[in-house]
């Protein structure tokens, strides 16, 4: 199961979202791409989850859906953002 870190806040925007690591004071924006991914990780703590939010939305088949869900995935996880 996929989650964000306990130090880590999320604020939604008109543009997507915003990432916050409160023990590094660094963050993140996310397109509304990227938020709708987090998001459905969040609900889910699946990636599957994340692949089928993208593929509800957009018009891109399975196998980009899932390359870019996991890339952003591990972007988020290689920023400490992300713990499993």
């Amino acid at each position: 199961m996929t989650v964000l870190h306990e130090h880590v806040s999320v604020v939604s925007t008109d543009y997507g979202a915003v990432l916050l690591d409160r023990s590094s004071g660094r963050y993140w924006a996310l397109n509304p791409t990227g938020a709708l991914v987090l998001s459905a990780v969040r609900d889910s703590g699946d990636e599957k989850a994340a692949v089928d939010a993208v593929l509800r939305a957009f018009d891109v088949d399975p196998s980009t859906a899932l390359r870019d869900v996991q890339a952003l995935l591990e972007q988020c996880r290689a920023a400490g953002l992300l713990a499993e």
